[in-house]
């Protein structure tokens, strides 16, 4: 399939039109560039300086679309212009030929043609001179320069404005793009750790009001009903409350609400006592020391979260929550008995394992969760390792 040759831009067109206009006009008044009897002067006449002024006028056309092309016929029509009367409109509009060549051309001819019209400008100016020995031979260099060298320079002066503007325009683009992907990013961050949070919150008090519900409703002793009456009214308060800070940071912001709704290992006591409420046999024993923040949030809410899934899913037993602090790390592990329950006392998104890995993956660390088998049967283990050298040494750097 042929290519057709691109079509010249709308502006080129007039720019041709209003050149052969003037140059029209200018023969048609009589005014041309040298006398009729100078001796340069080879076509006589009027009408032999319209074929440069006709070949150069369509030069204009190729201005954008083609400047090399444009600029070397042009340059053959000036040569050509230079043997009749000439014309002042075929040297305006070879002018513009040499500024468009630069500024619409290659790089390699945006660099070369300042150059090879500077070195022109100094021979037409020093040979002359040499041969002639008069001041008014300078004369031929000064008009060389402005024909040739001072359109190039100038484009070559537009071309790199227009370069850097490009390049800032890029680069702007390339800063507002990654901007909107930090954007995007941090709000995706944001909104699965607000699941996180939100998840790790309610759904321990809400498995507890499952559960004693479904006791309740199952149980015909007004005793053991008050009791599961009373405990599914402490997990609902506490649930309630639990969301109204949350609200609170979104809605007003972190400053001031961040720290109390931030738990910490000093609290993991209270965590297991309220286990302890729901009916789950959970021994404590914590070792950590003073461990930074981050890990302290993570780790309060892997065993919150792991707590929460003995009291739906683990059979009969004790459950065992053990931390230590090893070299480079803390250890958690949470382990409850495994097997013997056909279906969860309460139901559940499996969010719970997914926001505990999530965790463990911010800070770096490791996790991991499944059935093995203990002294007393099958078990349910959860594992992670958060470091905590590099996050320390941070904080202090």
């Amino acid at each position: 399939m042929a290519l057709r040759p691109p079509r010249p831009h709308r502006f080129d067109v007039w720019a041709a039109l209003a050149g052969l206009s003037g140059g029209l006009l200018l023969w048609g008044i009589g005014l041309g560039v040298r006398r009729a009897d100078d001796p340069q002067v080879l076509f006589d006449g009027r009408w032999p300086l319209l074929v440069p002024l006709a070949v150069i006028a369509g030069c204009e056309l190729l201005r954008r679309t083609a400047p090399r092309t444009a600029l070397l016929i042009g340059t053959l029509a000036l040569a050509a212009d230079t043997a009749t009367r000439g014309s002042i409109a075929t040297i305006v509009m070879y002018t513009d030929l040499v500024y468009t060549a630069v500024l619409y051309g290659t790089p390699a001819t945006a660099r070369r043609l300042p150059w090879i019209t500077g070195m022109l400008t100094i021979a037409a100016t020093l040979v002359p001179f040499a041969v002639w020995r008069v001041p008014e031979a300078l004369l031929i260099g000064l008009v060389v320069g402005a024909v040739t060298f001072t359109p190039a320079s100038t484009g070559l002066i537009v071309r790199n404005h227009r370069d850097a503007a490009e390049a800032a325009r890029l680069r702007a683009e390339q800063t507002a793009l990654l901007a909107e992907m930090d954007r995007t990013q941090a709000v995706t961050a944001e909104r699965a750790r607000m699941a996180r949070e939100l998840h790790d919150m309610v759904a321990n008090h809400l498995s507890a009001i499952a559960i004693h519900s479904t006791a309740a409703l199952s149980l015909e002793d007004e005793r053991t009903s008050r009791e599961a009456l009373a405990v599914i009214r402490e997990n609902s308060v506490q649930g309630l409350s639990e969301m109204r800070r949350l609200i609170g940071i979104l809605r007003d912001g972190a400053d001031d609400r961040e720290p109390a709704a931030t738990p910490t290992l000093d609290g993991l006591g209270a965590l297991v006592e309220g286990a302890r409420a729901n009916g789950l046999d959970v021994t404590l024993d914590a070792a950590h020391g003073s461990v930074p923040a981050p890990v302290e949030l993570a780790a309060y809410r892997i065993v919150q979260e792991s707590l929460t899934n003995a009291l739906k899913h683990a059979a009969p037993g004790k459950v065992a929550v053990r931390l230590r602090r090893l070299d480079g790390g803390l250890d958690i592990r949470v382990s409850s008995p495994y097997g013997g329950r056909d279906t969860p006392r309460a139901p559940g998104s499996g969010a719970g394992l997914v926001g505990m890995r999530e965790r463990a993956a911010l800070l770096d660390g490791t996790f991991e969760a499944g059935p093995t088998s203990g002294p007393d049967g099958g078990l349910w283990v959860v594992r992670a390792c958060l470091p905590v050298t590099d996050i320390t040494r941070g904080e202090l750097e």
